[in-house]
């Protein structure tokens, strides 16, 4: 897992999973650019690694991903790593979803992704490896009730990679999309006050809850979706391409 010399983009690099994989690409000695639009946030994990660098990016505005990634590339060199990362999970009845949430979900999560991995591509000088991931989740494999717009999208960033890792084939650039099941993340812990106060359990009840979602009926760590992402970013995996890794405990 030797990265040094490389330039890596995580968007969403602030928190969860996204800080995280940014963390670790830094370990292996990647220059890694991490963004999101809460730059305190950024600038805090910044200082935890010299080779982490925040940038205010915003993925549902065209114009602030690519002079963002421009910048950057210009400052530190090509994409070799791109985490596409940065998303939002937002659930409600489908008969009450708005088009403004659909819209909202679509742009940040399918939008974004778009932009990201088209930007990062731009960067890339003829014939330089390269490595694409796109997080995408469980419900891009599988129905996610009470949250069409997350699982359309979901569903949507692994069509996008699978069509990127054709029209890229013979390339020495690889796309990979990951699917974890529910992560101990912010977003999950945020999802816990609603489900104590609709089902009447305290805070372990409702974290069970939403384990069951897993097969293995535990919540994941961090640090597995992590591994999956700097296993994909190896030299052993430069034969993978447009795959979906389910990272759920197991079958999905």
């Amino acid at each position: 897992m030797e990265h040094t010399g490389k330039h890596a983009l995580v968007t969403g690099g602030g928190t969860g999973i996204g800080h995280d994989i940014a963390v670790a690409l830094a370990n292996a000695g990647a220059e890694v650019a991490i963004t999101g639009r809460r730059l305190d946030v950024l600038n805090d994990v910044a200082t935890m690694h010299d080779r982490l660098h925040a940038l205010q990016m915003d993925v549902t505005d065209e114009a602030s991903v690519r002079d963002g990634i421009a910048t950057i590339s210009a400052l530190r060199g090509p994409i070799r790593i791109c985490v596409a990362n940065a998303g939002i999970a937002e659930g409600k009845a489908f008969a009450k979803t708005t088009l403004a949430d659909w819209r909202k979900t679509m742009t940040t999560n399918l939008d974004g992704v778009f932009l990201t991995l088209q930007a990062a591509l731009a960067t890339l000088p003829a014939d330089t490896p390269a490595r694409m991931i796109a997080v995408s989740s469980i419900a891009g494999v599988r129905g996610l009730k009470g949250a069409i717009p997350y699982t359309a999208t979901k569903h949507g960033v692994i069509g996008l990679i699978r069509g990127l890792s054709e029209e890229y084939m013979n390339t020495p650039i690889t796309f990979n999309a990951l699917c974890p099941g529910y992560v101990e993340t912010d977003i999950v812990r945020g999802q816990l006050p609603g489900l104590m106060r609709r089902f009447g359990v305290d805070e372990d009840g409702a974290r069970a809850l939403i384990a069951k979602g897993n097969r293995s009926g535990q919540l994941l760590e961090v640090d597995e979706v992590t591994a999956a992402a700097m296993w994909l970013c190896s030299d052993g995996a430069r034969s993978v391409n447009g795959q979906t890794i389910e990272i759920a405990g197991g079958q999905v």
